[in-house]
């Protein structure tokens, strides 16, 4: 072989590792940019994922999100703010307030020997009778079956009056009502147990979605409002045109407003 030949040889050999090398290197190159992109797009993931329940963590719920929702008042609720609840006696002169809350033994035990006397007494127009809730017990013991409940008898008030009496009256007796310290109330499951009882809130779909889905919830939270305005300090009480009335005396001021006393105290 020439000098010539070997010299050309060996440039072409150069060459071609030359131009390997720069394969090489824009291979290199091109896994290097897939890295930091795909490196990038995984933080910028995560980010995005610790935001979002960052977010989600920071975002009320419960009642603490109803607060803030929406205010839905039942179509047969009064007032202003919908918050005044009667149940009899619209026309009336005379007016009785009850305050309860509906996981209080004490109010069960007074609408179970009186409550259906004081609702005869509203419905013959002898008094307007108004009830007011209130979450004594879930802001002593805990829990939300209190306010629960108020937003169930909420849905039910939507259906119609007595929908809603019947549905108080379920709630508070013997049969449905539970222990003090036990929280069933807190439970949709139960109320629409205890709903079933109800012949127009039985089967009844627009009632049951309202109570699952909490649609009266702030209601509730404004009815809770209302009791606190009344400032009572124990449940049941009983106020006569403004006046507080130990429940033991209730039957002799309803006599005087006209009550007929011996139609039944409304006893289980």
């Amino acid at each position: 072989m020439s000098k010539r030949n070997s010299q050309e040889s060996k440039r072409a050999a150069r060459e071609r590792l030359r131009i390997e090398r720069e394969k090489q290197a824009k291979k290199a190159k091109i896994r290097r940019q897939l890295v930091i992109g795909v490196s990038v797009v995984a933080v910028l993931a995560l980010a995005t994922g610790v935001g979002v329940a960052v977010k989600k963590m920071n975002e009320p719920s419960g009642w603490d999100a109803a607060k803030d929702a929406k205010l839905v008042t039942p179509a047969n609720a009064e007032g202003a703010k919908g918050t005044r609840v009667v149940i009899g006696g619209e026309d009336a002169k005379n007016r009785i307030d009850v305050y309860e809350d509906l996981r209080c033994p004490a109010c069960a035990s007074f609408e179970q020997s009186a409550g259906k006397l004081l609702q005869k007494g509203a419905d013959d127009g002898k008094y307007k009778l108004q009830l007011h809730l209130g979450s004594i017990i879930d802001n002593n013991l805990g829990g939300e079956g209190s306010k629960n409940a108020i937003s169930a008898l909420g849905a039910a008030l939507d259906v119609s009056n007595d929908a809603f009496r019947d549905y108080h009256e379920a709630l508070y007796s013997k049969k449905h009502h539970p222990e003090e310290t036990n929280d069933e109330f807190a439970d949709d499951g139960y109320l629409l147990d205890v709903a079933d009882s109800v012949k127009e809130l039985k089967g009844n779909k627009d009632f049951r979605q309202n109570v699952e889905k909490g649609t009266f919830d702030k209601w509730a939270l404004g009815m809770i409002g209302d009791f606190e305005k009344g400032k009572v300090d124990a449940t049941p009480t009983v106020k006569v045109d403004g006046k507080k009335v130990e429940t033991e005396q209730l039957p002799a001021e309803l006599q005087k407003l006209g009550v007929d006393l011996g139609g039944g105290s409304g006893k289980e």
